[in-house]
């Protein structure tokens, strides 16, 4: 029979892999002395302000430190990830990424890239009006869709179009009309010209308005006339509730569960209309206030209830497979090929593919990027030397885990209390058995029940129910 505190565990396990990448059981042990809602309260309201991970970067890995080239702040932002103390922080920033999609193939200036993912962390849990105020102002966003390009004379559209289609109301919300008064609204949006890397080094970019390139003329947008400029823009769309249900949808697909990818939306129903309706509720009630936002959305039952029902994309399993095996105290070597094991799964940070970012659930899964996870997540789990597989083996050691049946549930509960079906704990109790009797008497015994731990650990990685978050 299930207990109290097991279940307890068990959602704030859940919780954790969605709101972050994941904990260790002493970590959930803590977090259980305190209510649930409470948890939730630390999580929306709790922000980092000074990342002791930073002085760390600096010693050991300058190349990421200065943000100049993108595997150094790849990798940067991933061991953040593992060890920022305000993990959903570093989640809405991943989000936002995903959402916003600014990538390096075009940009190339890394010390933008890096800037726009900061602004994320810093404005991620605001309202959506400062979200989107910022982001048009963010040098990266401006040069990825051109605005530095769109002059009264020559309007382009490509940042109006995007911010109507892919970053605020999604398809058949808005008309053609209303991209190209978007566009004029944003005329004289530009960037200052950063001065070239070589052989100066990085210098930063910020944005600039030109009010001689403005649009002044009267313009019609979602039925409301003025002489409208970007900010008026922002403040009519985030009012509109098409806002409120693109966002909060984009929401459950991130943090909830897969929902089919972007552009069906406007065709395909949620598949939890009651969701979205709370979510819109609360964002409008708001002003789209993602903190409150995000503290429905936690609190729900049907959040609650939703457990694996989302495949992990590449960074949250890396991060979390490598907060399994124990987080590094420092950022090198250990972290030095973590951007490139999430590229080869699929997601280059900093680099999505194209405007729409990546799709999402199923997706992420094929042969190739398959087979890469498993090993990479079985790589982990196999160095007994390695703290967190150390902290498991001393927990099963210390514990009167024997019999195969329990060596499995505890292994399972060791490793994010893990659900698996009953063909896969089949499996897993097949090898259990077939592994023995653990003991611990002495170097060798233990050394040999060790590997015999790691062993079940590596199946479990391996398992479908893995992949899921």
């Amino acid at each position: 029979m299930t207990t109290t505190s097991e279940t307890n565990l068990e959602l704030l396990a859940h919780l954790m892999r969605r709101a972050g990448f994941g904990s260790t059981l002493t970590e959930l042990k803590k977090l259980s002395e305190n209510l649930y809602e409470d948890t939730v309260n630390d999580l929306v309201y709790h922000k980092e302000t000074n990342w002791v991970g930073e002085y760390l970067i600096r010693r050991f890995d300058t190349e990421a430190s200065g943000m100049l080239n993108p595997e150094g702040s790849q990798r940067r932002w991933m061991y953040r990830m593992m060890t920022s103390d305000t993990p959903l922080q570093e989640k809405m920033t991943l989000f936002w990424h995903h959402v916003f999609a600014t990538g390096l193939a075009k940009n190339e200036h890394v010390l933008s890239a890096s800037n726009q993912i900061e602004m994320f962390r810093s404005n991620g849990m605001s309202d959506m009006r400062t979200i989107l105020l910022d982001l048009s102002r963010d040098p990266a966003m401006i040069f990825w869709l051109d605005n530095n390009e769109n002059h009264k004379s020559e309007p382009n559209e490509n940042y109006g179009r995007e911010l109507l289609e892919l970053f605020s109301m999604g398809i058949g919300t808005y008309t053609e009309n209303d991209v190209k008064m978007a566009a004029r609204a944003f005329t004289g949006w530009t960037f200052e010209q950063p001065i070239p890397l070589y052989p100066y080094g990085g210098f930063e970019s910020g944005f600039i308005y030109r009010p001689e390139q403005h649009d002044e003329s009267e313009k019609e947008f979602l039925g409301h006339k003025g002489n409208f400029n970007g900010e008026d823009i922002i403040d009519i769309i985030v009012r509109q509730e098409d806002c409120a249900r693109f966002i909060t949808r984009h929401l459950y697909n991130f943090f909830v569960a897969d929902e089919p990818q972007v552009p069906a939306w406007s065709i395909t129903p949620p598949q939890d209309q009651e969701a979205i309706d709370e979510l819109v509720e609360t964002f409008m009630e708001s002003e789209g206030d993602m903190t409150q936002v995000m503290r429905t959305l936690l609190n729900a039952d049907w959040f609650k209830n939703a457990r694996f029902r989302k495949i992990k994309s590449p960074s949250e399993f890396v991060a979390g497979a490598i907060v399994l095996s124990g987080t590094p105290e420092v950022p090198e070597p250990a972290i030095a090929g973590l951007n490139t094991a999430t590229t080869v799964m699929g997601q280059s940070l900093m680099n999505p593919p194209t405007v729409e970012g990546w799709h999402t659930g199923k997706e992420w899964l094929d042969s190739g990027t398959l087979t890469e996870r498993v090993n990479f997540a079985v790589n982990q789990v196999s160095d007994i030397d390695q703290p967190g597989i150390r902290s498991i083996i001393s927990r099963i050691e210390m514990s009167d885990v024997r019999t195969p049946g329990a060596l499995v549930n505890s292994c399972l509960e060791l490793t994010g209390n893990l659900s698996v079906s009953s063909d896969t704990h089949e499996a897993l109790l097949e090898l259990a058995t077939q592994i023995g009797t653990l003991t611990f008497d002495d170097d060798d015994a233990r050394k040999e029940s060790s590997e015999k731990i790691s062993r079940l650990l590596q199946l479990i990685v391996s398992a479908p129910e893995y992949q899921f978050a």
